[in-house]
């Protein structure tokens, strides 16, 4: 997978992808080419590739010694700013107040054949030998003693490149990085939309699209975690159609404050970087130590948003989510919470559970309010024992009678927060972020811990571990509910470190406790929450094989917030709760029927009292689990596609899930709102069936897959105020599942 071409050209490839770049004149990287597969390169191409004998006017030659050779108009790997590129670069490193104008030049490389899941820190693996390569240049800047080793792995049958850095201070001096990026990809052209997932509390990562310009367009997050308002992925999208047209995408495994952009020169050439945000850090390196970046993901499509999807859901859950959860069925979720919120004692407890059991779900998840003197939320967030109020024989008895019933237990935790009545606040008031200054923000009536602090890590985890072992406990709903404000570590300045490094220490301390966790309990599903979707991300998904993707349950909602997602994240990552009417968030009514059909692609859960619900609705609960049960792993983990329009503006959204060989797919059809007088006939195509079979749709009609494919599958019947009797979806909110299944 990995060439070396005359000791200077590199060319990674695989069966979907190539991926070139070289050592130029000047010693340093430069970028040669990412698309499309390339067979074997000849020395013509390669010449071809290399030749750039003009200079760029209004340039500024490298040195005297190299012609006319200049950085400005050069594609590179790890661009520096300063020495003739005046674009922003990947790495800036000072001694004291002197900027570095830095010069790596290439001294040696390996490749390496193994990449093992390490839960010390958040990174791509693979299993065995042949599933990926990766290759390690090193780099020497001489004159300011610093090695850069770059690292670029690439995986079999993937349209990925993962890349990180590795920076190490060989000289007598401490240095300060003050920005080092993960992922730099230059383009020859600007001729793309830049997509980024955006939005807000209870309306997370919408599609979002404008065109590139001249100048730099950017999204970032400053809040401590990847946040509610942006999402690390971008993408850069040629062409606006679902299925066709060139498409690069890029990630971070990273939960913390990131910076994705992209800069568009005089010349429309565009350079995207990623990685850790430049603004509020910056990180002391003593002489021998070294720092390390997250790995950043460089996608690539030539076959539209479609194929980047397909790209980015299998690579993810083949080399970023434990691959076991791929194999174990997700199970069927009741939470307590919106059907009780604080106000629960054992007993109500118990009475949902007996019913959820009734109704066929497998796993019982007891929310927010079952610790401290947890009656609201401005309480006991760092007092993790149980209330014995509620409890009054112990959560482990009640963890007993749960596992009796045959249902699985979950609870959910804050780990990272605590509450100003607790003793955790009384007894260690250093170790919560805030500033040494008199006036502190507060939000939601509580703290941030110092998860920079190992000790903080490791005494929550002393809490946590316990009530683990008592419960025998199968889930966590991890959340966070509360962004960094003044963010300011005594353990830092105990240890004369920058307070400039706590965000990113932070979020290591994160990870710290997941390994913690997932090293005594491997097999703990573990949701991660943020205030909903406010820490989506690859960093949150290699230690949680599902995320709580928003507070907002609404059905109508949820088809953007998914359409969204699922452009980055696997629809096995996003865990979907059907909730009561009128939605709590919105006050918006939608039928049961939508709700369940929504939900039902991805792992299943219900959030609703289930003592209180008609006959009728306890059928087709019951009627819904069956059905799900039956077809969870291709719900779950089916290759997904979208069939119609991402805009989170339109009214119809359809959607589908296939098998490995395209012999089975579920489609899910949704229109908001009823139009009048609808015509009756309109079709939408289903690109990903094979033509050469023929389908039955809902054990009724039988269709050719090259018909769905190129002509298209039938709407339900609207109703158009004259067809009462044959109209298929009537009325606001409407949903219609197809089940299509190959026959001989």
């Amino acid at each position: 997978m990995i060439d070396v071409i005359s000791n200077h050209v590199f060319h990674l490839h695989n069966e979907k992808i190539s991926y070139l770049f070289y050592v130029m004149q000047n010693g340093q990287l430069g970028h040669l080419y990412f698309g499309q597969k390339m067979d074997k390169l000849s020395d013509d191409d390669i010449s071809y590739f290399l030749e750039q004998n003009s200079k760029s006017a209004g340039t500024v030659k490298y040195s005297p010694q190299t012609g006319n050779f200049n950085l400005s108009d050069r594609s590179q790997e790890y661009p520096v700013y300063g020495s003739s590129d005046f674009k922003e670069g990947a790495i800036d490193i000072y001694r004291e107040d002197e900027p570095w104008y830095l010069d790596f030049k290439y001294d040696h490389h390996t490749v390496q054949t193994d990449k093992t899941r390490n839960l010390a820190q958040p990174a791509t693996y693979a299993v065995g030998e042949n599933e990926s390569e990766t290759l390690t240049v090193s780099l020497i800047d001489e004159a300011h003693q610093l090695q850069l080793d770059e690292k670029f792995s690439i995986f079999h049958d993937q349209s990925v490149i993962a890349r990180s850095q590795k920076v190490t201070n060989l000289g007598q001096d401490a240095v300060q990085i003050h920005r080092m990026m993960s992922g730099a990809l230059d383009l020859p052209n600007a001729d793309y939309q830049f997509v980024s997932l955006d939005g807000a509390w209870l309306k997370e990562r919408h599609i979002h699209s404008r065109p590139l310009e001249q100048g730099t367009v950017s999204v970032a997050s400053l809040k401590g975690a990847s946040g509610h308002q942006h999402n690390p992925f971008i993408a850069l999208v040629n062409g606006n159609n679902l299925n066709h047209g060139e498409v690069y995408g890029a990630n971070l495994i990273y939960s913390g404050n990131f910076l994705s952009q992209v800069e568009v020169d005089e010349w429309r050439r565009s350079r995207l970087l990623i990685g850790i945000n430049p603004e509020y850090f910056d990180w002391l390196l003593k002489p021998r130590d070294e720092f390390e970046t997250p790995e950043s993901i460089l996608s690539f499509s030539a076959n539209g948003l479609n194929g980047l999807i397909a790209a980015n859901q299998d690579f993810t859950v083949k080399h970023v989510i434990d691959r076991k959860w791929r194999e174990q069925d997700r199970p069927i979720i009741l939470n307590n919470w919106e059907a009780t919120y604080f106000d629960f004692d054992e007993q109500k407890l118990l009475s949902l559970a007996t019913t959820a059991k009734e109704l066929g779900m497998e796993c019982f998840v007891v929310d927010d309010g079952w610790f401290g003197k947890r009656n609201n939320d401005r309480t006991s967030l760092g007092n993790w024992q149980v209330n014995r109020e509620k409890f009054p024989n112990g959560i482990g008895s009640f963890a007993t009678k749960i596992h009796d019933m045959g249902l699985e237990l979950g609870i959910w935790f804050e780990p990272e927060m605590v509450s100003p009545d607790t003793d955790l606040f009384r007894d260690h008031p250093d170790w919560v972020v805030r500033h040494p200054y008199e006036r502190t923000s507060i939000g939601r009536g509580q703290y941030v811990l110092d998860f920079a602090n190992p000790a903080v890590v490791r005494a929550i985890y002393a809490q946590m571990k316990p009530t683990i072992e008592e419960t025998h406990l199968d889930y966590i709903k991890w959340d966070m509910n509360r962004n960094i404000t003044e963010a300011y570590s005594q353990y830092l300045r105990t240890e004369k470190r920058p307070q400039t490094e706590f965000f990113h220490r932070y979020i290591m301390g994160i990870y710290d406790l997941y390994r913690m966790i997932l090293t005594d309990f491997p097999n703990l599903l573990i949701e991660g929450c943020a205030g909903g979707g406010g820490r989506y991300d690859l960093g949150i998904l290699f230690y949680s094989p599902q995320i709580w993707p928003s507070d907002d349950s609404d059905a109508v909602e949820r088809l953007s917030i998914l359409s969204g997602t699922t452009l980055a994240y696997p629809l096995s990552s996003f865990s979907n709760h059907v909730s009561a009417v009128p939605n709590d968030q919105v006050k918006r009514i939608t039928p049961l029927q939508m709700r369940q059909n929504v939900c039902d692609f991805g792992p299943l859960g219900y959030e609703l009292d289930i003592t209180q619900i008609s006959e009728e609705e306890r059928r087709a609960i019951m009627q819904n689990i069956s059905f799900y049960k039956k077809n969870r792993q291709l719900l779950v983990n089916g290759h997904f596609q979208q069939l119609m329009s991402v805009d989170p503006q339109t009214n119809t959204v359809a959607w589908g899930v296939y098998n490995n060989d395209r012999s089975e797919a579920f489609i899910g059809f949704y229109r908001k709102l009823a139009r009048p007088n609808a015509g009756v006939l309109h079709y939408f195509k289903v690109p990903f069936l094979d033509a050469q079979l023929k389908y039955q749709i809902n054990a009724e009609e039988t269709v050719s897959g090259e018909i769905l494919k190129n002509f298209g599958l039938r709407e339900p019947y609207q109703f158009n105020g004259a067809n009462e009797d044959t109209a298929q979806a009537v009325g606001d909110f409407q949903s219609f599942i197809y089940h299509l299944v190959a026959i001989k």
